[in-house]
């Protein structure tokens, strides 16, 4: 009986452990790194908790029904006696503590809305991050521009400017703020703010088509100098390549299809269908978040993208081994 109680119970330990790996995950809108996300947190938890109080109290009502269910009169077996009460507790609870608590949480919400519009200090950098199918582009005021990795500094809030070049996007990084549509025609502002150095996942949260949830990106939060020393080295051109096989790596890009969708400054591509691979090595990941920036894995994106990611623009490049072999050198020179 005991072993059978134990298989019975272990779905339930399953279902609580995922549950509880969810929270923690690197996406969790429960760990907050940055004032904005504290904020929804603090309401989540708040909801949370007068959800709870009106589901408990429901039950215990339900099951007080149960126990004192209508008793038959003394004098008259075939009568029910009508509590004197009950009338006073419907309209109290069923009336009064309802409106009293929507409305309380309907004005908490105005606050909290107005709250997240503008952070509390005054913003010094602005970057401009476009959605496009399926990754993201970021571009600084310096002339920096990267793709699916969005650099911060710490403590500092960072105006953003969100557009898309294609669908409806939205953008999100649970950790750090709430989400932001991205609408063709229109650009939405928001802010994000990081307490503490780190790399924080973002996901695009709207339907947008078929590698929607392979649509990833992450804010990478540095120390105010770690910052200025990115944002300076991000806005240089491509340094020439340093070995005779990025060498040949450099012409075999600018001779193939590569050159017709991609840009790297201070070569002759500048083309801006797919993201800018002006400092490609730097970025820890290949076509939004979907594999590793590894020198396996650029070979096998350079020639199957349909295999690594269906449905994605960009075509496959038939090259011989020794050109792609060189490609892909030329191409994690680039820092």
């Amino acid at each position: 009986m005991r072993a059978r109680r134990r298989v019975a119970m272990a779905p339930g330990g399953v279902i609580v452990a995922a549950a509880t790996a969810a929270c923690a995950g690197p996406a969790s809108m429960l760990r907050t790194a940055g004032p904005g996300a504290t904020r929804v947190e603090h309401f989540w938890w708040l909801l949370f908790g007068i959800s709870a109080a009106v589901f408990f109290f429901v039950a215990a009502m339900l099951a007080l029904a149960v126990v004192r269910r209508r008793r038959p009169s003394q004098g008259d077996p075939g009568r029910e006696v009508e509590p004197g009460w009950g009338h006073r507790f419907i309209l109290v609870s069923g009336v009064v503590i309802p409106v009293i608590i929507l409305s309380t949480t309907f004005l908490v919400t105005l606050r909290e809305m107005t709250a997240l519009a503008k952070p509390l200090h005054s913003t010094r950098l602005t970057v401009a991050v476009v959605g496009h199918l399926w990754w993201w582009e970021a571009r600084y005021p310096n002339g920096a521009v990267t793709a699916n990795e969005l650099h911060i500094p710490v403590g500092e809030p960072v105006r953003l400017e969100l557009t898309t070049a294609d669908v409806i996007h939205s953008f999100w990084v649970p950790q750090l703020q709430t989400k932001m549509d991205q609408i063709p025609g229109h650009t939405n502002e928001m802010w994000l703010q990081a307490d503490a150095p780190g790399r924080y996942r973002g996901q695009c949260s709207q339907f947008c088509g078929l590698q929607h949830a392979h649509m990833i990106f992450f804010v990478v939060a540095d120390s105010p100098g770690d910052f200025q020393a990115w944002e300076t080295r991000e806005a240089q051109p491509a340094a020439a390549p340093s070995s005779p096989a990025a060498a040949s790596g450099l012409g075999v890009f600018t001779s193939n299809t590569c050159a017709g969708c991609h840009a790297i400054r201070g070569t002759s591509a500048v083309a801006t269908v797919g993201p800018d691979l002006t400092h490609l090595a730097d970025r820890a990941t290949l076509a939004a978040g979907t594999i590793d920036n590894t020198q396996s894995e650029l070979a096998r994106w350079i020639t199957d993208p349909q295999g690594v990611k269906p449905g994605a623009i960009m075509p496959p490049t038939q090259l011989s081994s020794s050109d792609l072999a060189d490609l892909v050198a030329y191409l994690q020179s680039l820092k």
